[in-house]
């Protein structure tokens, strides 16, 4: 599954919100190899996406929401989305468009689009529910962009809405999803068995994070427990908390979760993977060498979102179609968030990334004003 553009309006902080996840132009010589669907050269996608912003901008909020998308998708229950809902006194909406491979072909895809609009309290549709949903899905063919496809997925829905009412439940059967399509975090692998690959990447992850950790081995007859050894003791971790002691370093402490997606990522577990902020607590370089090797360990038709605070992150050879930069305006109640790709503003190679960011290019440096004003506190 290959995420290709989300709209979201009236859900958490949210309104007329719109990340698209395709590009225009082929990019010669990139960093990242096949940023299209496989045998679908002119199908692109940004399969490496850097969300970077200030605090309370949406980074983890858009992680939330997609999780809950497909969740209630592949459920076939809205129940859920509910809670997500900013004003219940007005109606709710997304649409999200999103590639899945057809099983009875060997390399053929259909791009699916879901309209969701949950109706305000009290208002009820024609077949006496609080939802409508509509899915439609168009072949990709082998010379098709996805704007050609998405021009007649929105003529179909077009001449739907406003017509028919079908049945939520009903509605979703036509989608086949996969059981195993988004990552959210590594919370998936709480659940699930994990990876083989997992305890040696949990290794070499604690000792990267912290250098006093000398060894981890699994806990022998305990479920995602692990010894980590130090050179005076033992310590005993699960799911990512230390079971006795407190010794683990900030870093090392969030090293699980960073093992977790690495490991399903390299074993191809998933399609999608959303990172985020997972380094908060980590140096900036190992934060760069881990987000690299996650980058080449992706297979083909495969997608990574990772959210930062890092401004070092912008210094990797890495296409500027891959960066969008969330803005918030709080006084703005049309659009309080804004997606804003640095590959508008820089159009040239030779543009540095980097030096746009520091002198604000894109207008979404935080306001430190009440920082300074308590200065007279």
């Amino acid at each position: 599954m290959i995420i290709m553009d989300i709209k979201l309006d009236n859900f958490l902080a949210f309104n007329n919100f719109h990340l698209n996840l395709s590009y225009p132009k082929k990019i010669v010589r990139s960093s990242i190899e096949s940023e299209n669907l496989q045998d679908r050269e002119n199908f692109r996608y940004k399969k490496v996406n850097i969300l970077m912003g200030g605090n309370s901008t949406g980074k983890t909020a858009i992680g939330r929401m997609l999780t809950e998308i497909f969740n209630s998708i592949s459920k076939k229950t809205y129940k859920s989305l509910i809670d997500y809902i900013n004003d219940k006194s007005k109606c709710a909406t997304f649409t999200i468009d999103f590639v899945l491979a057809e099983k009875d072909k060997k390399s053929g895809y259909k791009l699916y689009r879901v309209y969701t609009k949950i109706l305000a309290a009290g208002e009820k549709t024609s077949n006496d529910g609080d939802i409508l949903t509509l899915v439609e899905s168009v072949e990709v063919g082998e010379h098709d962009k996805y704007e050609t496809c998405a021009k007649r997925l929105s003529d179909v829905i077009a001449k739907r809405e406003g017509v028919e009412k079908p049945h939520y439940a009903e509605e979703l059967q036509k989608i086949t999803m996969p059981t195993c399509s988004f990552m959210f975090t590594g919370e998936n692998l709480m659940g699930e068995e994990l990876p083989g690959n997992f305890e040696k990447i949990l290794e070499h992850t604690l000792r990267c994070l912290d250098p006093a950790i000398l060894k981890v081995k699994k806990l022998d007859g305990a479920d995602k427990a692990y010894i980590v050894s130090m050179a005076n003791r033992d310590l005993i971790i699960r799911e990512n908390e230390a079971i006795e002691g407190d010794l683990l370093s900030s870093g090392a402490k969030a090293g699980m979760g960073i093992a977790y997606i690495l490991s399903a990522i390299k074993a191809k577990m998933y399609s999608s993977y959303y990172c985020d902020e997972k380094f908060s607590n980590v140096h900036s370089d190992i934060e760069k060498a881990f987000l690299s090797l996650m980058i080449s360990s992706l297979g083909e038709n495969s997608q990574l979102f990772f959210t930062t605070h890092n401004l070092s992150i912008l210094d990797l050879d890495l296409p500027k179609h891959s960066y969008t930069f969330l803005k918030k305006d709080v006084t703005d109640d049309e659009q309080p968030i804004k997606c804003i790709s640095a590959s508008q503003y820089l159009k040239k190679n030779t543009q540095s990334l980097r030096n746009a960011v520091e002198n604000d290019l894109f207008s979404v440096a935080p306001s430190l004003d009440l920082v300074y004003e308590m200065e007279e506190a």
